[in-house]
């Protein structure tokens, strides 16, 4: 039999095609948003000076994420920090890679990502599940006081993504700072100048603030099941020991009754730091 379909029908259907593909990309992409973690991923963690890199989002659990693409609506900073300068990090708009970065300056660049606060409403079911898998008790028992336990809830939350990338050799006197978020993860350590076993340092702040009493998660890649849980001291600091070399997460989420007049009862927000473990270890010089 002769195929009929015309030229026009063929393109047609091809673009409705491509269409529903993409809805169904941001529906996966945008279902995580509402309770999983986002994180920095870019296309190389240890670069050589004068690289372009890809900046990408991504949304999931366990480091296994989906793409998210740039969204100006949402974006606060999107920034890249040296030990010379701090700059926005360029993308296009609707796009994955969400930012491409050409980093010139060797040491520890810190790559940024804050977003505006998106509200959603959350079954309670859902919402005390969350909040028990996110060590949020405070929040759980004040919803018991209130007898809301039973109760939808509504939610505003905001992301507080980091990501440390090591340009050219590593040196134990490069490290890590705040960059000013609302809620951020701080390495006290190099993690580019670590062997496997050793520990990382990180603080936690809220507000500049340290944050006490918070829960801390490090996931890494290779074994996600694997996860090391501590919570901050009153100094805001966690320390854990890497075993694994490859792709670390770590992260927290702080939460608060939202602030009067807002269209929400609580308000949250979700820091994560990225980066990778070497698999050997450094020459002596390196960790100096």
């Amino acid at each position: 039999m002769f195929n009929t379909t015309s030229k026009a029908e063929k393109l047609s259907s091809g673009l409705v095609s491509r269409a529903i593909a993409l809805l169904s990309c941001f529906m996966v992409a945008g279902a995580p948003l509402l309770a999983h973690d986002l994180w920095i991923e870019p296309s190389s963690f240890l670069v050589d000076a004068g690289k372009l890199l890809g900046v990408r989002l991504r949304v999931g659990q366990d480091l296994v994420g989906d793409p998210v693409p740039r969204d100006p609506a949402l974006i606060d900073r999107f920034i890249s920090v040296d030990r010379e300068s701090t700059k926005p990090i360029p993308g296009a708009d609707g796009v994955d890679p969400a930012g491409l970065l050409r980093v010139t300056t060797p040491g520890i660049v810190i790559l940024g990502y804050s977003s505006k606060p998106t509200s959603v409403v959350l079954p309670a079911r859902k919402f005390n599940d969350y909040l028990a898998e996110e060590g949020l008790e405070t929040v759980a028992a004040l919803r018991t006081e209130r007898n809301e336990t039973n109760a939808d809830a509504r939610e505003a939350f905001a992301r507080c993504a980091k990501a440390l990338l090591s340009v050219g050799p590593a040196n134990a006197t490069q490290v890590d700072r705040a960059l000013g978020f609302t809620l951020e993860l701080v390495a006290e350590r190099n993690p580019y100048t670590l062997r496997q076993g050793q520990e990382l340092p990180v603080r936690l702040i809220y507000q500049n603030k340290p944050l006490g009493g918070a829960l801390i998660v490090a996931i890494n890649r290779r074994n996600p099941s694997a996860k090391l849980s501590v919570r901050s001291g009153n100094d805001g600091r966690a320390t854990f020991r890497l075993a694994e070399p490859g792709m670390w997460l770590i992260k927290a989420v702080h939460m608060t009754a939202a602030p009067a007049g807002a269209d929400a009862q609580w308000a949250s927000f979700w820091a994560s730091l990225t980066f990778q473990l070497p698999e050997n270890a450094p020459p002596a010089s390196a960790r100096l």
